[in-house]
């Protein structure tokens, strides 16, 4: 089906923004939800439609999901019961845009170590900070048998433009502390993609066949200490770096310590495979941490 009108959630966030940019460039109007003022006047100015709603109004998302082509589902709620605002927003929007393509969010984590190089058919083993995602990802990729459309995008660690998880637990310590924190001895790889990146997958992935899952990382791999130096240059300490036991990581970061501590090489090949996705930012994760550019 042709696509000319998205709703989107999480419109206003680090990847909603680039995302609505990215839907935008291909002529695609875009609605998209607003919890409050500040995030309207945020929509507005990106050129969106701001409906005025929380992620709990799951009568909102349904009317407005119905009003559109398809949906693109970014938002979230870290509070404790997120996992069930996921799921209920999920069905809301699902029910709403009936047979169109409906993109849902997940994340690369939970394939927890993966011993290698991994694709989507890698078994999961999520850390508990990502544990919940597997039963609203099942539920979402079963409206595939009943006449949806679902498609299931999953991002490794985002970084670019100063922002992000990176900046929140590397960069913004390193200025505080003057170094930049590293769980265990930092050998780790990570799956990495640049925000622009993802948001050109979200838009592609509106094209791709229901019940279609896309883990989305440049293919790039560094070091959990690699990214750490780069935050720690970032932060005016180039070369300092403080290493902590997962247990200190833990108890200063809280339960995503334990993701970080993971060691993932993830492939998005199938993703430029079938959605002619082709990420821009290959090989500049190190340099584009350390030296930010403006989005």
């Amino acid at each position: 089906m042709s696509v000319t009108k998205v709703f989107l959630t999480g419109g206003s966030g680090y990847v909603g923004r680039p995302t609505v940019a990215a839907l935008l460039r291909r002529g695609i109007a875009v609605t998209a939800l607003a919890r409050s003022a500040e995030s309207a006047r945020t929509l507005s100015d990106l050129g969106a439609e701001p409906v005025r709603g929380a992620l709990t109004d799951t009568a909102v998302l349904r009317e407005a999901a119905s009003r559109a082509d398809a949906v693109i589902h970014l938002g979230s709620d870290v509070r404790p019961g997120g996992d069930q605002v996921d799921r209920e927003a999920a069905e809301a929007l699902l029910d709403g845009v009936g047979a169109g393509p409906y993109v849902h969010t997940g994340g690369a984590w939970v394939y927890g170590d993966t011993d290698g190089v991994a694709d989507e058919e890698k078994t999961q083993r999520p850390p508990a900070i990502t544990a919940w995602r597997k039963a609203n990802e099942d539920l979402v990729l079963a409206r595939a048998a009943t006449g949806g459309h679902p498609v299931l995008v999953m991002p490794g660690v985002v970084y670019g433009h100063g922002a992000g998880l990176i900046d929140m637990f590397y960069t913004a310590p390193a200025r505080e502390r003057g170094a930049a924190p590293v769980i265990g001895d930092g050998r780790n790889h990570w799956g990495v993609v640049h925000v622009d990146d993802i948001a050109e997958l979200y838009a592609l992935a509106l094209g791709a066949p229901a019940g279609a899952v896309y883990i989305g990382v440049s293919d790039e791999a560094p070091t959990q200490a690699q990214v750490a130096a780069a935050a720690a240059e970032a932060a005016g300490h180039p070369g300092r770096i403080e290493c902590l036991t997962l247990e200190a990581g833990l108890e200063r970061m809280g339960p995503i310590a334990e993701a970080f501590a993971l060691d993932q090489r993830l492939t998005g090949a199938r993703a430029r495979r079938e959605t002619g996705w082709q990420p821009q930012h290959v090989d500049d994760a190190l340099p584009e941490i350390a030296h930010p550019t403006q989005g």
